[in-house]
C-alpha cells in the first residue's frame, strides 16, 4: 500500500514539472504555439521578377526600396514614414554576403534618424516595407513588391537604374529656391537624377534629337556634360519608350521624349544639387521631368 502511495506522489510530482515547464516555455516565446521571431538579415541579394527585372532583396528574399526624397543621400523617412517604411541594415555587410553581380564599393552607410545604422546602395539609403494590416505594421512577405511605385516616390531598388527619381526642393546656382514652375518658392520637384542622384537637365533651345549646345570638340562638356549612356533602366512610373539615344560628334547622349539630357559642371557630380535650374535665368535649363512637352522638330 506503501509502495502504490509513495508512486502516485511521484506520478503527481512529474506531472507538475510538465506543466511548469511547459508554462515557462511558453512564457519566453518558445513554444510550438508562438515560434521564435525570424533571424535578422545577414546579407542582400539579387532577385528578377516579370515586370521589375532585378531588384535588391535581403537574404531572406524581402525586397529593397529607395525614397526619391533621399536624393541628396540622407535618410528623409522619419516618425509615420517610418513606421510604413523601416530603415534597413546589415551590421557586418561583407563581399561574402553579397549575391552575384553585387559590389561591395557600392554600399555603404549613413546614421538614420530612427534607426541608427541605415545601409545605403549608390548612396541612395535603402528601406523595407511594412505596410499596415488591421492597424498592425507587418514586414512585406518574401518574394512580394507590392511597395513598387507607392506615391511615385518608392521605387524598388535596382542595381542597374539609369534613371532615378529625386523628389526635392529646387535651389538654383543664386541660393535662391524656386518651384516646379521656375519662380521663385519653396516646394518638392520631381525629377530625373542618374543612378547615383546626379540631377538630370534639358535644354531649352535644343529641338527633337537635336543637341544644339554641345561643341563639335567638346570644349564646353564640362559646363554641360551629356549624359553618355545607352542603356536605359528606369523606375515603373516612367514608359522606357519614352527615352532613346543619339549620337553627338561621335558620342551617345540619352534623351527624353526627344530631348537631349545633360548634367551641369557646377553641380560637381554631388547628389541632389540642381543649381542650373537658375543658369543663366531661370527656365533656360530646366530639371527633366516626367510631364514635359516633347521636344519640339527642328
Amino acid at each position: 500500500m506503501e509502495t502504490k502511495k509513495s508512486l502516485l506522489i511521484t506520478a503527481i510530482a512529474v506531472a507538475a514539472f510538465v506543466i511548469i515547464e511547459s508554462c515557462s516555455k511558453s512564457s519566453n516565446g518558445y513554444n510550438n504555439t508562438t515560434p521564435p521571431p525570424p533571424a535578422a538579415p545577414t546579407g542582400i541579394a539579387v532577385s528578377t521578377s516579370a515586370t521589375l527585372g532585378s531588384y535588391l532583396t535581403d537574404n531572406q528574399n524581402h525586397a529593397l526600396y529607395f525614397f526619391a526624397n533621399d536624393a541628396n543621400g540622407q535618410d528623409s523617412c522619419t516618425g509615420g514614414c517610418a513606421t510604413i517604411w523601416p530603415p534597413f541594415n546589415i551590421a557586418q555587410l561583407t563581399a561574402g554576403n553579397l549575391g552575384a553581380g553585387l559590389n561591395l564599393s557600392d554600399f555603404g552607410t549613413i546614421t538614420s534618424a530612427e534607426e541608427g545604422k541605415q545601409l545605403t546602395y549608390k548612396g541612395w539609403p535603402l528601406y523595407t516595407y511594412a505596410p499596415a494590416s488591421n492597424g498592425v505594421n507587418m514586414p512585406e512577405a518574401a518574394g512580394l513588391t507590392s511597395g513598387d511605385g507607392i506615391g511615385t516616390v518608392f521605387f524598388v531598388a535596382k542595381p542597374d537604374y539609369t534613371i532615378m527619381l529625386a523628389n526635392v526642393q529646387l535651389v538654383g546656382l543664386d541660393g535662391k529656391n524656386y518651384t516646379s514652375t521656375y519662380t521663385e518658392g519653396v516646394g518638392k520637384s520631381s525629377y530625373f537624377t542618374t543612378a547615383t542622384g546626379i540631377t538630370l537637365y534639358t535644354f531649352s533651345k535644343d529641338s527633337a534629337n537635336h543637341n544644339k549646345f554641345t561643341k563639335s570638340d567638346f570644349s564646353n562638356n564640362t559646363v554641360f556634360p551629356i549624359y553618355d549612356t545607352s542603356s536605359i533602366v528606369v523606375p515603373s512610373t516612367l514608359s522606357k519608350t519614352d527615352f532613346g539615344t543619339i549620337q553627338v560628334f561621335g558620342q551617345t547622349q540619352l534623351t527624353y521624349k526627344g530631348w537631349p539630357l545633360y548634367n551641369y559642371g557646377q553641380d560637381s557630380t554631388k547628389r541632389g544639387l540642381n543649381k542650373a535650374v537658375s543658369f543663366p535665368v531661370p527656365g533656360i535649363w530646366p530639371v527633366a521631368v516626367q510631364g514635359v512637352t516633347p521636344a519640339p522638330t527642328p
